[in-house]
């Protein structure tokens, strides 16, 4: 699937903008700086009829005016572009606080009416539309997900670019104007995504625009790239690999109109120069190119009142959010205010019945070309199903021959050969990204059928730089920021893809994650005309458990408790799973890259250890989100059970197994249940798709004591089974924050939850005074243990030759099931 080619992109306009245009642009501008105005200040009285009181202005003003005009000035030249070249375009507002801006434009094009029809375009509906703005009941105050147009809200800052450029990527009609703020500019994820551009080519994807707008100042200080000098901006700009140009405007006495043919008069020369880049890419010669970028100019708060109270207003900080804060408090700042709104004469521009004159808008764009209107923006409208393989092909067939916990596999070495065939199938629609970690967590099998795109130069490509080439679908670069805004700009404009990145460095995006849970539970909440998109799908490995070889440094799970907090709503836009096994993480899989408007968190293992379902076992399993190893259970029914082992993850569950075989040899009863999707354990009160109560109960018992090994957190299972039935009876363990470098046995030992551990609670919790000997030798012997791979630098072989009892190991191709497992260097 590619998206859809509207209009007729990169098309030179080789004639002079219109006087139309350019008369248009003006009253475009002014009417979006009035609107903006007015949907920070007014509760009624929209077009300031007489008699206009400070009764009219809402009680508590909310929002930001600071930003505010260089966008809307920047949007009218955008759609003007758009129009006249009929190019398809999607617009990236990247200051957080520019909504006024991207709602106005909404309106001006037309969107905004048609997907809310209650905002009318007369008097009635202006009105509606000012005071919904920041105001209980209304819309928020960035450019949201309830913006028609908007794939990126800014809320929070760092992400713009990295959302422009993973929307052009696959996508090569496409036009990206990206707007920086000169605030946002300051930010670590800002700063690395300028490099963004060696990693698309003009041939096979869309061009990005990236245009910093300087307005001089933050909320309260000077931004750094507003005050270092031309030249040393403009070669900061050309090491990054870009063609800048500047515009600079507001900041004497030239009229307006004037100002609008200038930056139209530059525009055509950015543009043009664009499509000649893509003209260019279409011949042999794929030389990466300077690409343009525009440093744009303007006094903050542009054409607000210069001086407010004697202090200077325009072209200062005093301008960044309400200039005019006691404007329903105070006669004198009324006045104020209503001279400022004046000044824009909006007689000019609305008629009688407060409907915009159609010479506002007739140099904008028609139809799908709208901003507002664009199918890349609403991604779901374009997104088509996945052309999925068999499972069946990938399965580790070797379990139903040799018995359950048979072998040793990487299990996300099977997750790629799956996700390569998914890659041979939807050549143009399916991307793998990644800070430089996609072999390292064993998806290369993808290098089989595509490379890992680059333009930036190569060495030798047989002994150095393989798999690269200026196209492919896997995309790396060593950044976490990056490579989750590249996917979620991707998804958002209609594709499919996953990223993976090592446990303990996913917390680099912990707010990425937030933000993109919330633009999620906005659309499915309240925003039905934004179709359902492709999940975001971030496979989570190299984890604590198994980074004994990297350090403390390296062993966090807890990304999996920042997930949980968006887990309360009944929104259903967080998918948390733990592979138990190769097979469970390909059924998984399957589920996730199906599934559309969530984050899913796969957190699986990348380095050999044993299988322990059959692929319809690990369907079954992921289906249901727990169930029961009945093969591994020595009792048929609840009643007989004298405790629950239960696990989550796959060592948790590769020590609680090794447990099973020590409290079967001394004759305990047991059953063991294996838990994949972590929020089915939710409470029914809070998650209406988790288990029900009867089904929790019967699972985990009415009574009886539950032992519960879990990857991360203990605190995440209790949170969440805090009002289950026999939630009392849980034990649940998990990760101490304790580590080091050390051994894979060590590394469980120092957290308690290694094998010999989960024996010894298991008998405690069963009657500590019956089994106080065993008890005691299993204590004695983690020391024993631990003391052999003090003395040797590995571990005892009583941990690393244990297998589960039944696993045929003396046929060929059969493997001891936890044999070492020290890992690879990363």
């Amino acid at each position: 699937m590619t998206s859809p080619v509207i209009g007729t992109p990169w098309q030179k306009l080789n004639r002079p903008v219109s006087e139309e245009a350019i008369e248009g642009m003006d009253k475009y501008w002014r009417a979006s700086n009035y609107m903006s105005i007015g949907q920070i200040y007014l509760r009624s009285n929209p077009l300031m009829k007489e008699p206009f009181t400070r009764d009219d202005v809402k009680y508590r003003l909310v929002g930001h005016w600071g930003t505010t005009p260089g966008l809307n000035f920047l949007l009218a030249h955008i759609n003007r572009l758009i129009a006249d070249h009929q190019q398809n375009t999607v617009f990236i507002m990247g200051p957080g606080h520019g909504g006024p801006a991207g709602t106005a434009q909404s309106y001006l094009d037309g969107t905004y009416t048609e997907y809310y029809p209650n905002i009318t375009k007369d008097e009635e509906g202006l009105q509606k539309f000012f005071r919904q703005f920041s105001y209980p009941g209304g819309i928020p105050s960035h450019f949201a997900p309830e913006t028609p147009g908007s794939i990126h809200e800014g809320g929070e800052l760092g992400y713009a670019l990295s959302h422009a450029y993973g929307a052009v990527m696959n996508n090569p009609s496409l036009f990206v104007p990206c707007i920086v703020g000169d605030g946002e500019a300051e930010t670590g994820p800002l700063a690395t995504g300028w490099q963004s551009n060696k990693l698309v080519n003009p041939r096979t994807d869309g061009i990005v625009l990236p245009i910093l707008h300087l307005n001089g100042y933050k909320i309260a200080n000077p931004t750094i790239l507003a005050r270092v000098s031309d030249e040393e901006l403009h070669d900061f700009f050309r090491g990054l690999g870009y063609h800048p140009y500047e515009f600079v405007a507001g900041f004497d006495n030239e009229d307006h109109l004037s100002i609008h043919r200038r930056f139209a008069e530059l525009f055509e020369t950015i543009f043009d120069e664009i499509c000649d880049i893509k003209a260019a890419a279409n011949t042999d010669d794929m030389t990466r190119p300077f690409y343009p970028m525009l440093i744009f100019r303007t006094p903050k708060g542009w054409t607000c009142p210069k001086f407010i109270d004697g202090k200077k207003t325009e072209g200062s900080w005093r301008a960044h959010q309400v200039p005019l804060a006691s404007a329903r408090d105070t006669e004198a700042h009324f006045e104020v205010l209503k001279n400022w709104m004046a000044s824009y004469k909006p007689e000019e521009l609305f008629d009688d019945k407060g409907a915009i004159k159609d010479d506002v808008v007739d140099f904008m764009p028609k139809g799908d070309l709208r901003i507002g209107a664009n199918p890349n923006a609403n991604g779901g409208v374009i997104r088509e199903e996945l052309d999925l393989p068999a499972l069946e092909n990938y399965e580790v067939k070797e379990v139903k021959e040799f018995g359950h916990g048979w072998g040793q596999l990487e299990a996300t070495r099977k997750l790629g050969e799956y996700t390569r065939d998914i890659i041979k199938n939807n050549p143009d629609s399916f991307r793998i990204f990644g800070p430089d970690e996609t072999a390292s967590n064993r998806l290369q099998a993808s290098y089989e059928v595509t490379n890992k795109q680059w333009d930036n130069g190569y060495l030798s490509k047989d002994l150095v730089d393989e798999h690269m080439a200026v196209t492919g679908q896997v995309t790396e670069q060593l950044s976490e920021h990056q490579c989750e805004g590249f996917l979620e700009a991707y998804l958002l404009t209609g594709r499919h893809g996953i990223w993976s990145s090592y446990e303990s460095f996913v917390h680099v995006i912990d707010s990425m994650l937030n933000q993109h849970a919330k633009w999620l539970e906005a659309t499915v909440r309240e925003i039905p005309w934004r179709k359902p998109i492709s999940s975001m799908n971030l496979l989570v490995s190299s984890h604590v458990w198994r980074q004994d070889h990297n350090g403390f440094s390296h062993q966090d799970p807890g990304v999996t408790s920042v997930l949980l907090n968006k887990t309360f709503n009944n929104d259903h836009v967080i998918g948390l799973y733990f592979a138990t096994d190769a097979n469970v993480l390909l059924a998984i899989a399957e589920k996730c890259y199906k599934s559309t408007n969530m984050i899913n968190a796969i957190v699986a293992g990348k380095q050999p250890a044993a299988t322990w379902t059959t692929l319809d076992e690990a369907r079954e399993l992921v289906a249901k989100g727990a169930g029961e190893f009945e093969w591994a259970s020595n009792v048929k029914t609840n009643d007989e059970a004298e405790i629950v082992l239960a696990s989550a993850g796959d060592v948790p569950t590769q020590e609680l197994m090794a447990a099973a075989d020590r409290l079967n040899k001394l004759g305990v009863k047991f059953k063991v249940v294996n838990v994949v999707d972590l929020i089915k354990l939710q409470s029914a009160k809070e998650n209406d798709q988790a288990l029900s109560d009867a089904e929790f109960a019967e699972l985990f018992t009415e009574d009886k004591p539950v032992l519960f090994a879990y990857h991360s957190y203990a605190h995440d299972v209790r949170g969440l089974i805090f009002d289950r039935p026999n939630h009392d009876n849980f034990n649940v363990v998990g990760y101490k924050e304790q580590g080091s470098t050390t051994t894979p046995y060590d590394m469980v030992r120092v957290n308690d939850i290694d094998r010999y551990e989960l024996t010894a609670t298991a008998l405690r919790m069963i009657d500590a005074d019956k089994y106080a000997d065993e008890i005691k030798k299993l204590e004695d012997f983690r020391i024993e243990a631990y003391q052999f791979a003090v003395d040797n630098g590995y571990d005892i072989p009583d941990y690393t030759d244990w297998v589960w009892p039944g696993v045929k190991t003396d046929l060929p191709g059969a493997v001891s099931a936890t044999a070492a497992t020290a890992g690879d260097n990363e």
